[in-house]
């Protein structure tokens, strides 16, 4: 890679709107399970075997974001003069994102992923990184579903109307408890 390429290239990695300094590390896990009961040979094995939802652990960092001079705090002007969010502020919105269960769209290296969700945030910090944020981050996927309503004709309209027609709600039900008599007498 060239250097006027090395200069100009985007971030790629992105949590939701939040695009880290640099990613550290980052762990993709994909599983499936499958049915511990036999399979019949032959028979379709997505039948007994099913995606479980996509798993991600990123470390991030993100440096001091804050006033542009050090002697006088020129985040507090209405000119909004500074270099970014601070730790303590980018910290925040990712647990706000976890409390308000949010579903984050993240970019990673590998892959895009849609519908996660920050299950854990893990922050680690030390004297030698107190102006930064060093955050541990596991997402999981949410598995989103879309259902639709689908009508089927009236019993009326059908060859075997009666055996085919769709579900209706034909009312409350309710029980009475067996007392042994009154089934002998309808026999007898």
């Amino acid at each position: 890679m060239d250097l006027f390429s090395t200069l100009f290239t985007l971030q790629r990695r992105q949590i939701g709107v939040l695009i880290p300094d640099v990613v550290t590390a980052e762990t993709h896990t994909d599983t499936l399970t499958t049915a511990s009961h036999p399979v019949e040979r032959g028979a379709k094995i997505y039948d007994h075997a099913w995606q479980n939802p996509a798993q991600l652990d990123m470390t991030i960092g993100c440096a001091g974001g804050g006033s542009l001079l050090d002697l006088w705090d020129t985040r507090s002007l209405a000119s909004g003069l500074s270099l970014g969010q601070s730790p303590k502020e980018v910290y925040q919105k990712l647990r706000d994102a976890q409390q308000n269960r949010e579903l984050l769209d993240v970019v990673t290296g590998k892959r895009l992923y849609r519908n996660m969700l920050i299950t854990s945030i893990t922050v680690s910090g030390s004297r030698d990184n107190e102006n930064a944020l060093i955050a541990t981050l596991k997402l999981t996927e949410v598995l989103v579903s879309e259902t639709q309503l689908s009508y089927s004709a009236g019993k009326d309209n059908m060859q075997q109307g009666v055996a085919t027609a769709e579900v209706h709600n034909s009312g409350k039900k309710v029980t009475r408890p067996w007392s042994g008599t009154s089934a002998i007498r309808g026999a007898a």
